[in-house]
């Protein structure tokens, strides 16, 4: 028994333990035409060779899933993230039939850890453990969705996976009622920063109401820039108005979906550790902005207590300060 495809490959398969059927080893492609050629034994002696000619189907409406970090940069394969990183498989097409596609998702890790996926909308599954990583933790992700179809006429393109290290623990811990960050690696504190977080209060523009709180939760680092051009306008504050800007400012470690960054503003050296002045970020003087730059991987953890406002919600980078019953209850297995 044996198959090629239209270049002439030939097409690995098995027996089944009783002889009577051969499958291929491994899926076949869309829009491929394959060529099957058996010989037979009887009784009689030998039939065949027997051949047949045959094309597979190409779906019109196909799907990738991309595994990537919150701020949708990619879990490098044989990077190296931080004990708060949450895996997020990103499809590029709505999911109409959501638990298909979950039971396709596999992670595995080593030492094994409990976790599960959350659906943020109709293409971002998020997967974390119930607590952090422990540091040295090997994981590897994949979606096996190849073949599958995942509701109304939707098929997996193709498979994807990617395997990482988590890092150190890096965890830092920002408390209005001291105005300091304190930094903490693999649970021993190595540097205090002071700072100055949001001012608290709002405003409304255009019908809408801007929060200059810190808002507390659990975030984790998302990325880093420096410099990064921060513009009020871009979360509906016009750079004009009494408490609009637009700055160059370096050193930017961020930490929220929606602009939260730990960065430096030596123009308040004098209200860090003491006094809130800015508009949600953590200020931080310029040696520590870059000292936290240099130190900070994605995935640390950067837990803020004790501000005003609204706890940070899921869709921000709250990933983890969602209840663990919660969390299970956004999967579309549960």
């Amino acid at each position: 028994m044996s198959m090629t495809n239209e270049q002439g490959k030939s097409v690995e398969g098995i027996l089944t333990p009783d002889k009577t059927a051969w499958k291929p080893a491994e899926s076949l492609g869309y829009g491929h035409t394959y060529t099957v050629s058996a010989d037979g034994l009887t009784v009689t002696g030998r039939t065949g060779p027997t051949t047949a000619t045959f094309s597979t189907l190409t779906p019109p409406n196909q799907t990738k899933a991309y595994f990537t970090t919150t701020a949708g940069n990619s879990l490098t394969d044989g990077g190296t993230f931080g004990v708060g990183t949450v895996i997020v498989a990103h499809f590029d097409e709505d999911i109409p039939d959501q638990a298909a596609a979950e039971k396709r998702l596999v992670v595995t890790t080593n030492p094994p850890v409990e976790g599960s996926w959350y659906w943020l909308d109709d293409r971002n599954a998020h997967w974390r453990p119930q607590q952090y990583f422990a540091p040295g933790t090997k994981v590897s992700v994949a979606a096996n969705i190849f073949g599958a179809e995942l509701g109304e006429g939707l098929f997996g393109q193709e498979d994807s996976k990617t395997s990482f290290t988590i890092g150190p623990s890096h965890v830092s811990i920002a408390d209005d009622n001291t105005k300091q960050v304190q930094v903490f690696e693999n649970g021993n504190l190595i540097r205090t920063m002071p700072t100055s977080m949001g001012m608290g209060g709002s405003e409304s523009v255009a019908g809408k109401t801007i929060s200059f709180w810190t808002q507390p939760g659990i975030y984790t680092v998302m990325d880093k820039a420096n410099p990064v051009i921060m513009d009020s306008s871009t979360f509906g504050l016009p750079v004009n108005s009494r408490l609009g800007y637009k700055e160059t400012i370096n050193w930017a470690t961020k930490i929220s979906t929606d602009g939260i960054y730990l960065h430096e503003l030596a123009s308040s050296v004098w209200a860090q550790g003491n006094t809130n002045t800015s508009h949600g970020c953590l200020n931080l003087s310029p040696a520590n902005a870059q000292w936290f730059f240099n130190f900070a991987v994605p995935g640390d953890v950067v837990e803020v207590r004790n501000t005003g406002g609204a706890p940070l919600d899921v869709w921000q980078n709250g990933d983890w300060g969602l209840p663990w019953d919660q969390w299970l209850e956004g999967s579309a297995l549960s």
